[in-house]
Order: C-alpha cells, then sequence, then structure tokens
C-alpha cells in the first residue's frame, strides 16, 4: 500500500480547516500544513491534526507556496486540498480503495474537482486536477494566480470527487496581485491575460476584461480551453453591455477552436428564440442536449447546458409551435434532472390540459 502526504496552504481559514481535515484525516499519513500568517486559531485547529505546521512568508505567488507545501512532504505521493475542499463519503471509500491498490507506476492521479452542484444535486460545474502526485518525481506548481501543477508520465484518471464548499472569498485579492504585478511592469503570459481578463470580468469591468482577452487571444499561445472559455466570456460582457451582434460574433468565434460546445448550442437557441425564429432555436437546442462531455475533458464543465436546460428550452419552443406532444416529451426529459422545479412543473399542469383540451396558460422557461 502507498503511502500518502497532504499538503495545504492555509491562512486564517478556523471557519473550514476542520471539517476538510475530518473528511481526510484518516486516509492520509501525514498531514503538512504550510501557514501564510494567520491571525486567527487556525494554527490551533491544525494542532488537533498534525504538528507539521510549517511557516511560509507570503510574497504574492501562490505557486511558492504550494512548492513549499510539497518540499515539506515525506510519503509517497502527495495529495492537495485547499481548506475548504472536503471529500463526501462517496468519495472518501473511493480514495481508500485506490490507496490499496494504486501501483508505484502511476505518476499522477486526477481528481474531478466539484465547485458546484444545484438543490437537486447535479453537479453544475466542475473540472478535473492532477490531485495527487508521486513524490519522488518533484512536479512543481507555476504561475502566481490560478496556478498548475506541471506535472507528465502515467497519469490515472480516476472517479474521485474533491467538492469544494466555500464559506467566503475575499473577492479582491486575485485581482490586486495582478494588479501589482502589472505596476511593478511585469508582463503577464498568455495564461495570466486570460485569468486577469476573468478577474475584471467579476469585478463588473466589461470594457477592460475585453481589452485584455482580445490581448490573451491575439498571442494564439493560449491552451484551447482557456481560448474557447474566452470567447464565452467575451459573449458574457457584450450581452451586459447590450451588444448582441458583438455577443453573437464572439458565440461563433469559439467554433474555430473545437466543434459546437452544449453551452454555445444553448446560446446560439436563446439568439434565435429572443428573435422568434423558432426553427433555428430548435436545431441549436436539440444539438445541446445531443452533445456528450468525453470524460476525459480537461476544460471547465457546465452540465446545465447539456441536460435539463436545453430541453426546458425546446418545451419552449415547440409550444410555440403548437406541437404539444414534442414540447410535453421535452419538458419530462428536464424533469427528470429537476423533479419539483415550479417552472416544470408548471409545464407539465399546462401540457397535459393542452393535450386534453387544447387550451391553458402559456409554459414557463429556464433563460
Amino acid at each position: 500500500m502507498v503511502t500518502i502526504s497532504l499538503c495545504l496552504i492555509v491562512k486564517n481559514e478556523e471557519d473550514s480547516l476542520a471539517r476538510c481535515l475530518d473528511s481526510v484525516n484518516d486516509l492520509v499519513d501525514e498531514i503538512n500544513i504550510i501557514d501564510t500568517g494567520s491571525t486567527d486559531t487556525t494554527k490551533q485547529v491544525v494542532a488537533k491534526y498534525t504538528d507539521r505546521i510549517f511557516d511560509f512568508e507570503w510574497v504574492d505567488d501562490f505557486s511558492k507556496a504550494r512548492n513549499f507545501a510539497f518540499q515539506q512532504a515525506s510519503k509517497d505521493y502527495i495529495f492537495w486540498l485547499d481548506a475548504d475542499d472536503v471529500l463526501l463519503e462517496a468519495d472518501r471509500t473511493k480514495l481508500k480503495t485506490l490507496k490499496g491498490t494504486l501501483v508505484s507506476s502511476i505518476d499522477s492521479v486526477t481528481m474531478d474537482y466539484v465547485l458546484q452542484t444545484d438543490e437537486y444535486g447535479n453537479v453544475t460545474s466542475s473540472v478535473k486536477r492532477n490531485r495527487l502526485v508521486k513524490r519522488e518525481n518533484q512536479f512543481k506548481w507555476i504561475g502566481a494566480v490560478h496556478e498548475y501543477l506541471e506535472v507528465w508520465g502515467n497519469i490515472f484518471n480516476s472517479d474521485i470527487a474533491v467538492t469544494h464548499q466555500s464559506n467566503r472569498h475575499d473577492a479582491n485579492r486575485n485581482l490586486l496581485i495582478y494588479e501589482r504585478q502589472l505596476a511593478r511592469g511585469k508582463e503577464l503570459t498568455p495564461r495570466d491575460l486570460f485569468y486577469f481578463a476573468n478577474e475584471l470580468k467579476d469585478h463588473q469591468m466589461h470594457e477592460r476584461a475585453i481589452y485584455f482577452y482580445e490581448k490573451f487571444l491575439k498571442t494564439k499561445k493560449g491552451w484551447v480551453e482557456d481560448n474557447i472559455s474566452a470567447c464565452s466570456k467575451l459573449a458574457d460582457c457584450y450581452f451586459d453591455l447590450g451588444e448582441s451582434e458583438k455577443e453573437l460574433q464572439s458565440i461563433l468565434r469559439s467554433f474555430q477552436f473545437d466543434s459546437p460546445r452544449p453551452e454555445f448550442c444553448c446560446r446560439l437557441g436563446f439568439y434565435f428564440l429572443e428573435k422568434n425564429e423558432v426553427r433555428a432555436a430548435v436545431f441549436w437546442y436539440k444539438l445541446a442536449a445531443q452533445l456528450e462531455v468525453p470524460k476525459d475533458h480537461w476544460g471547465f464543465v457546465n452540465l446545465t447546458f447539456s441536460t435539463w436546460l436545453p430541453h426546458l428550452q425546446l418545451c419552449i419552443c415547440y409550444d410555440r409551435l403548437g406541437e404539444y406532444e414534442l414540447a410535453y416529451h421535452h419538458n419530462e426529459a428536464a424533469r427528470q434532472y429537476r423533479p419539483t422545479d415550479p417552472n416544470v412543473l408548471h409545464n407539465k399542469a399546462y401540457l397535459e390540459a393542452c393535450l386534453q383540451i387544447g387550451e391553458a396558460e402559456g409554459p414557463s422557461h429556464g433563460e
């Protein structure tokens, strides 16, 4: 059986750290906590689990802190988490099994990072991460913000998930790090241009975000998933600015990087539905519902756009076309994902009335 070192970097995490450590404490052989300047009771919380607490002076660089954390590990594999991450019970069981069966030829194990779920437990946002890595390979973290772990070799894609359960977030932290880098005259890498634009967009600084998304895309050096995401976020910016034609151009621009993704198909469906070009909307929503996200997909995934949403919108489309049986069929498909959604239940009652007597109040929709 392999041994595992857990590594976390923390600062003022007294509210979430125990929850995180409780979910993995009995599954790892060593816990290393790197504190970057806590002023609350974080260290007292940590002391209940380990005496391996290391201080690290914060230098506006997450990769340096994470690399320092990895240097403290002494076991076969390094497992990294953030303080507001947890392993749910099913994933704890899977990790325990993996620990007992993992062979030393594996250099890295990926796990899904579940960022958001809806009220029905459906995963609405997730991304893969290299989460458990062989210590002797000395893999390094790269990037001051939105850092990534550069790995190579034999990678095993597991079905284990790490679930993010954030209690709080310093909304300005990453933006300020980038701003300080620019003030010092640092030239941002293509990846940093993309993530800086994301921070600007999140702060409703749309025009400046657009400038940096364009600067990122013009480098032609971005990861394909970041290129596609930049197109989506440009469309968001133009939507918020009320520039519908530029929004459409951004949606279509994504097609130069890959075949149509469900999100963009839904965007096009909505664009045509708003123009009352219902048959065109049907085409794009049907395509979105038919597309599947590959299991080895590495970009951010929002399953909303390939599950219940296109079906709910198809219900609206077919209702407008007077094709009530098809509308009912797609509403039922949406109900499989959202069984108590008021809009879905309203549509169900309305369409059942339509199919029986031909008159009822119109349906509700998702966009």
